[in-house]
């Protein structure tokens, strides 16, 4: 999965290439990426110390994170910019607003919302842009947070796991996972949470195929990728036969607007 370690990409071309691949697979992505920990939504907002808060999901996909925010009792808005992943967002969530958007123009008014978290999308930003509109929206004592999911290597498979996954795409520029700083918020803090997903070979598997790295190479070679890692979990003796539980890791930064 990107992360946060994977700010620094090593192309231009290659990073829109990669933001812009979800699209086509906007049912796929649905169906088998990860929810978010409800412990680490609950974090992500704590400082606002409000039981509803009004809050914007930037880059909401299909709408992951914002099955956990309405869990937690926020209300949501989403903002997307892909419409086959609005769509899918529509369709599972009929009754959230979603608009057309991005993170450098965001479509809400100043000072709209309590809180904007991003869902594992930071990392293809233009940050410089970003933040200012991400600053504007937010109402006084707003926070900000991001969230990522990421395959828990500290598991020996789940590790051999991430390096057999690796395409010739995957970013080789790695920066310190979590650091970001813009002065128009204060330092930034975060946490990490366990979590899981439910999985058999087959569906992580095409989890992984939902992935940027495997979505922009050619079609041979996705294939055999994802035969590799296909092949990898069958011979697990805990993961290979039936479901099991994935461990992951979410990390999760936060901030206040100054």
């Amino acid at each position: 999965m990107t992360s946060a370690s994977e700010w620094a990409a090593d192309d231009t071309d290659l990073r829109a290439r990669r933001a812009k691949s979800f699209g086509p697979e906007a049912v796929a992505y649905e169906e088998h990426r990860p929810d978010y920990p409800l412990a680490g939504i609950r974090w992500a907002l704590a400082p606002l110390d409000e039981p509803d808060p009004e809050v914007l999901d930037l880059a909401a996909g299909t709408g992951k994170l914002t099955e956990g925010l309405l869990a937690v009792g926020a209300r949501v808005t989403a903002v997307e910019p892909d419409e086959a992943m609005r769509a899918e967002f529509h369709r599972r969530h009929e009754g959230v607003k979603a608009l057309e958007g991005t993170a450098e123009s965001i479509p809400l008014q100043d000072d709209s919302v309590d809180a904007v978290v991003v869902g594992q999308a930071l990392h293809w930003f233009d940050q410089e842009r970003a933040f200012p509109e991400i600053a504007r929206v937010l109402r006084p004592g707003g926070v900000f947070a991001a969230f990522w999911n990421m395959h828990d290597v500290g598991v020996p498979w789940v590790a051999e796991l991430d390096r057999l996954a690796r395409s010739q795409v995957s970013f080789q520029t790695r920066t310190s996972g979590g650091t970001v700083e813009n002065p128009l918020f204060d330092e930034f803090v975060q946490a990490d949470f366990p979590h899981v997903q439910r999985r058999t070979a087959e569906s992580l598997t095409a989890t992984i195929g939902t992935h940027s790295h495997t979505l922009v190479i050619s079609p041979d070679e996705r294939a055999v990728l994802l035969d590799r890692i296909n092949t990898y979990l069958r011979g697990i003796p805990e993961v290979g036969d039936g479901e099991f539980d994935l461990p992951l890791r979410t990390l999760v930064i936060r901030s206040g607007v100054r």
